[in-house]
């Protein structure tokens, strides 16, 4: 597995410098040592700001993407098929300023997702992440499905 899934402080860099995090003013403030933890913010900019003054919807959801995935990719190893199915987005407020989103998976449910895909069934576990501002205003809620399988040559 490269470094990238395997060192949190190379994930923090190299996700908070990809282009599109970049210039939407997306970091990733924190990535426990154990990958279970995960910290998004966005800071709020010209190149992230809609006609109204707020938060770009778009750049709401895509701090939000690929966080519960590559967790579970650095969590599970290579033995799994991981993808994003589903998502959806409610926004509930405003966004302004600074927001976060924390990313976060327990024992439990690893070993849930273990078990569901211990003989090569697909497993389709489903996440919440919510979006808060500096104040700790609820701004946005993501609810994403995943896809995990268990790899043939990894079965057995």
């Amino acid at each position: 597995m490269s470094a990238f899934f395997t060192r949190p402080a190379v994930f923090r860099l190299a996700m908070s410098w990809y282009p599109p995090y970049w210039g939407s003013g997306i970091r990733v403030a924190e990535v426990s040592p154990d990958f279970r933890r995960v910290v998004v913010q966005m800071r709020q900019h010209r190149l992230n700001r809609n006609a109204f003054g707020t938060h770009f919807g778009g750049s709401l959801y895509a701090m939000c993407d690929p966080f519960y995935v590559l967790q579970l990719v650095a969590l599970l190893g290579g033995d799994y098929l991981i993808w994003d199915k589903a998502a959806r987005i409610d926004f509930l407020r405003p966004g302004r300023g600074t927001v976060r989103a924390v990313f976060e998976w327990d024992e439990a449910q690893l070993v849930q997702i273990r078990a569901q895909t211990a003989d090569g069934a697909k497993y389709e576990p489903e996440r919440v992440v919510e979006i808060r501002d500096a104040q700790d205003e609820l701004v946005a809620r993501v609810h994403k499905t995943l896809y995990v399988r268990r790899k043939k040559q990894a079965r057995g």
